[in-house]
């Protein structure tokens, strides 16, 4: 797998995820083809903060937990940016995380 071409794959599709909602690294794996590469799609959002034009505080872990915030200047700054969406985060998880996450297998066409 080439990790350029992937990251820029993941990078696309966080594009994608309307404000308000989230998504995971594995639902993003999926979508793309490789089902077992959620951590590499991790990977993907850590070097994405230099980008402002793709929004990684939507790529929550499976759970809803915000496992990425520590990859933004501040601890507290994907917190903020989900709140700023109406999304509400307690305890570094998402509330309500099934009924606002965004599946791309199922909201986009292959």
């Amino acid at each position: 797998m080439n990790n350029h071409n992937f990251f820029n794959d993941v990078y696309e599709v966080v594009k994608l995820i309307p404000k308000g909602r989230i998504t995971s690294y594995g639902s993003i794996a999926k979508y793309l083809g490789t089902s077992k590469s959620a951590r590499v799609v991790g990977w993907a959002m850590n070097n994405s903060h230099s980008d402002i034009t793709i929004p990684a505080h939507r790529v929550v872990n499976r759970n809803g937990l915000l496992t990425g915030k520590h990859h933004f200047p501040q601890k507290k700054t994907m917190k903020k940016l989900l709140s700023k969406e109406g999304i509400e985060v307690v305890d570094d998880k998402v509330v309500r995380f099934k009924e606002i996450f965004w599946d791309a297998s199922k909201e986009l066409e292959l």
